[in-house]
């Protein structure tokens, strides 16, 4: 099993690049496989879940070239172009490949399989199984609980009004792509607005959307088209870096082209309203392709406050909960996280995974059903972690052993960062 080992960080500053956003490299990559024409994807994040799409997508006819490791050049084959596959398609721990890629198989004219490792079949479907369902597809979980591995036999399907009972991107992300070859419009209601990506690019490639407050309508389309663009930076994969530059004493640190997405920001709100010194700065840049601001962030060191996290915020920050744990465990006073239920069904149950290792490294935290109070210290005590076999687990408390005073702390388990961050340890080597 691999492991990391690591000191107090000797020094934080300078200059980073984080790499390509995770989501948006999932959703356009999956868009310019549908689109007419060629595409070119620059900035591409290879990490393992994208790869997972990548993968499935060439199974199914699409060819994609790889001119360099973070390019993609994909020859579309148009909205019903796609091939059936002579093989299951893996999806590795890829959630986002999994959900997003039901709801473009559901509507295809050939029957598929989506299987993942033991993590990701332990993570609930019903919550796309039942709308899909509703729109007349054919998609059934491989247990009673609702489980993966996914069967799905594409046929017609129809456009429904869906309210979502949870704020989910990959949830409305996979209705919107279902909805491309419905019969009619389908439109997609969340108790709280999550991740916009989907939304926000479709009308690039061609497609006909409507977003009215936490609605958000799709129209069937006869044809997309393509589009070339580079992504911007990963926010989830910037913050890990954000709180270590806030945390550490003397640190001044600069972190170039990162997404701003407003539906993704929420970690930086959250670590301003804690006390956090984090300019943003979008002068370098012009408007995206995509529709998807970007700027640096120049982050300095801050003593910071505890505060109460929950409410609509949480759909805003969930990826980055874990490192905001780690933020919260060296604040003045206590941080409550609720409405956070989501956390339990992820990679791993992150509550439980946060408490536990928390505890480990002498910070006084108290698990709830939805969510932790952490108590703030003035310092991490060393000590041997578990990731639980989840990427944000894992660079986490990789964070956090980079502020421990006195001794290594080591952090088992740390395969699973390929799955997000291919090239973290190798941007942390400058601070170990």
């Amino acid at each position: 099993m691999e492991s990391i080992e690591v000191m107090k960080a000797r020094a934080v500053s300078g200059t980073i690049v984080p790499p390509g956003d995770k989501s948006l490299s999932h959703r356009v990559l999956i868009l310019s496989a549908i689109a007419d024409g060629d595409s070119t994807i620059t900035n591409f994040l290879p990490s393992e879940d994208c790869l997972c799409t990548e993968r499935a997508l060439r199974q199914m006819g699409v060819r994609i070239e790889r001119p360099s490791k973070t390019v993609r050049k994909v020859h579309g084959v148009g909205l019903r172009g796609l091939q059936r596959p002579q093989t299951d398609l893996w999806m590795g721990n890829s959630g986002t490949s999994m959900r997003l890629l039901a709801g473009l198989l559901a509507a295809q004219n050939f029957k598929s399989i989506l299987k993942g490792d033991q993590s990701l079949e332990k993570r609930p479907m019903k919550r796309i199984i039942l709308p899909l369902t509703m729109m007349a597809a054919e998609v059934s979980p491989g247990n009673k609980k609702g489980f993966p591995p996914l069967y799905i036999s594409g046929r017609t399907i129809h456009g429904v009004h869906y309210t979502s009972p949870v704020a989910s991107a990959q949830v409305k992300s996979c209705l919107l792509l279902a909805g491309l070859y419905a019969d009619s419009p389908t439109t997609v209601t969340e108790p709280s607005k999550s991740r916009d990506h989907t939304e926000r690019i479709l009308p690039h490639y061609g497609a006909r959307v409507e977003v009215d407050g936490n609605s958000v309508t799709i129209y069937p389309a006869e044809s997309l088209h393509a589009l070339d663009v580079e992504l911007p930076g990963d926010i989830s994969s910037a913050a890990y870096f954000v709180v270590l530059a806030t945390l550490y004493p003397g640190a001044e640190l600069t972190i170039r082209n990162v997404g701003l997405n407003p539906t993704r920001t929420g970690v930086l709100g959250v670590l301003k309203r804690m006390g956090a010194n984090i300019e943003v700065d979008t002068s370098r840049y012009g408007e995206h392709p995509l529709g998807e601001p970007r700027g640096d962030l120049i982050v300095r060191h801050s003593r910071l406050t505890g505060i109460t996290i929950g409410g609509e915020e949480i759909p805003r920050c969930i990826d980055e909960l874990p490192i905001l744990a780690i933020a919260a465990s060296l604040a003045q006073g206590t941080t409550v996280i609720k409405d956070a239920a989501e956390l339990r069904v992820k990679e791993c149950d992150r509550i439980r995974a946060l408490a536990a290792n928390l505890r480990k490294m002498a910070v006084n935290v108290e698990e709830m059903e939805d969510g932790l109070v952490i108590e703030g210290r003035e310092g991490f005590t060393p000590a041997t972690v578990d990731s639980f076999g989840d990427h944000r687990i894992a660079m986490a408390f990789i964070i956090a052993g980079l502020l421990a005073e006195r001794a290594a702390t080591t952090v088992t388990d740390i395969a699973c960062i390929k799955t997000s961050f291919p090239g973290f340890e190798e941007l942390i080597a400058q601070f170990r």
